[in-house]
């Protein structure tokens, strides 16, 4: 699992968006940002997530938080996703695994015996100033946005 905790330094990390853009972690300076990492579009658990989190995205950016996902999946399929699930929120395509890496989230799974390298699913919530603030590593996919609500009441 992850090092990372609350107090640290978010580390630093150069990615492209689903729209072919760059997006920095200074680029993300000045607002609470959720950092959350997924496996892979349009898979069942990530796409309840992706739309618990954009069900929820008004409620959230009124308590002062913009959404970026990441995942290994390319800026074409990350398009498809947003544009089937009317995602309104900003996808990086992490396709070499650097920012996964970063943040510690890229690491050994199993699934039925079968060992191969893939992410955890994990969200981060970063300050304005680039400090972690909290780390979900349980995170509850058709309720994503709630749990993160509830954890700043």
């Amino acid at each position: 699992m992850t090092t990372l905790q609350p107090g640290d330094m978010a580390p630093d990390f150069r990615s492209t968006t689903q729209n072919g853009d760059t997006l920095t972690l200074a680029d993300l300076r000045g607002q609470r940002t959720i950092l959350y990492f997924y496996p892979k579009d349009n898979t069942s658990g990530c796409t309840l997530e992706a739309k618990s989190l954009r069900d929820g995205k008004e409620e959230l950016t009124r308590m002062g938080f913009r959404i970026i996902g990441v995942s290994p999946d390319s800026e074409r399929s990350h398009q498809n996703f947003c544009a089937k699930h009317d995602l309104n929120f900003t996808l990086l395509a992490d396709t070499d695994h650097s920012v996964c890496e970063a943040y510690g989230v890229w690491a050994e799974k199993s699934m039925y015996g079968r060992k191969y390298m893939g992410v955890l699913r994990t969200t981060f919530v970063i300050d304005p100033e680039g400090r972690i603030e909290k780390v979900f590593t349980k995170v509850d996919t058709k309720n994503h946005y709630q749990q993160i609500v509830d954890a700043y009441k």
